[in-house]
């Protein structure tokens, strides 16, 4: 289950949880973090489906670093109703260094049991991942 490389293995419920996301929409957002006691990424929240961005980016702590997922409903030019699941990576210049490190050294393999995610988001600073930036990406 653990990898070798990052150490750090990735708690059924968090696949689960994303399937359910996904395919069901049971979610609007996930937000995950890194259990250092455990050598586990476990979900941290969960966020229902009426929830909004504002709910997810006020879920993430400012100082320290967590993964999340975002079901991104939007409109498009053509006024066709569309959803992208995008992933974001933040990491706040204020959290430490060893979290930093850990969580990057993370990252690639658990976005990859993460199957399904269209976009992805790295942050340091919410300005990075404001709304705007958000549904630029998705169109």
């Amino acid at each position: 289950m653990a990898n070798s490389a990052s150490g750090m293995a990735v708690n059924d419920e968090c696949k689960r949880k994303f399937l359910e996301l996904k395919a069901k929409r049971s979610y609007r957002f996930i937000v995950f973090k890194i259990e250092e006691k455990i050598q586990q990424v476990v979900v941290e929240k969960l966020g229902g489906p009426s929830d909004s961005y504002d709910d997810l980016s006020a879920s993430l702590p400012a100082n320290e670093c967590r993964y999340a997922v975002y079901d991104f409903d939007f409109t498009t030019d053509e006024n066709c109703q569309k959803s992208k699941i995008f992933f974001i990576a933040w990491s706040p210049d204020t959290s430490r260094v060893r979290s930093k490190m850990l969580y990057a050294s993370s990252k690639d393999r658990f976005r990859r049991e993460l199957d399904g995610v269209q976009v992805e988001l790295q942050a340091t600073d919410p300005s990075e991942m404001s709304f705007d930036i958000v549904k630029g990406r998705a169109l």
